[in-house]
């Protein structure tokens, strides 16, 4: 079972420290949590390079399109992998660099007040049930130990930042998803 610690981190998952992050303008406003997909490169699942890219070590010469974004300046609080692990990056008390330019409620500057969980995937393929398991017990205890985070403030990139960004895209089940968030077994 997923649990969150004194220091804002999940115990037993992985921990990968990013350095892209910074302190909350107020630590106890965390109110909202954005669902991004991402892949490396684009469309392949698999290796290392999300991780490489979340902390500043992605190599421009692996890839065309690494040479577009090595110098990237991005985290997210976590990552859920195609078998549903988790990966975390940032202490869900501070503030990742994962929304950008956003805005949610009349509210701009999400990543001040969000927690920004991506997942390994795409606009356009399915994602597997694991990561709907895996996002849903995630986002269950994220609520649990955030409670100005309910079901009605958990959204996508594309709806914070339309015209922007397109994450998580047609592929991703809300349904799906809200249907076994909001069931308690």
């Amino acid at each position: 079972m997923l649990t969150i610690n004194n220091n804002h981190w999940l115990e037993g998952v992985k921990h990968v420290p990013s350095p892209f992050y910074d302190q909350r303008p107020d630590g106890q406003d965390i109110s909202l949590l954005v669902v991004h997909n991402i892949s490396l490169p684009p469309g392949q699942f698999g290796g290392p390079y999300i991780e490489q890219l979340f902390t500043g070590q992605l190599n421009p010469t692996e890839h065309p399109y690494f040479e577009v974004i090595s110098g990237f300046r991005v985290s997210a609080h976590c990552l859920i992998r195609r078998n549903g692990g988790i990966i975390q990056f940032v202490p869900f008390d501070c503030r990742a660099w994962h929304a950008g330019v956003s805005r949610f409620a009349e509210r701009d500057k999400c990543n001040d007040f969000s927690i920004g969980i991506e997942l390994e995937g795409t606009d356009t393929l399915p994602y597997t049930q694991a990561q709907y398991d895996t996002l849903t017990g995630l986002s269950r205890v994220i609520m649990a130990h955030y409670p100005h985070i309910n079901s009605s403030r958990i959204t996508g990139h594309e709806f914070i930042a339309p015209g922007r960004k397109t994450d998580p895209g047609l592929a991703f089940d809300w349904r799906l998803f809200k249907t076994a968030l909001l069931n308690v077994c």
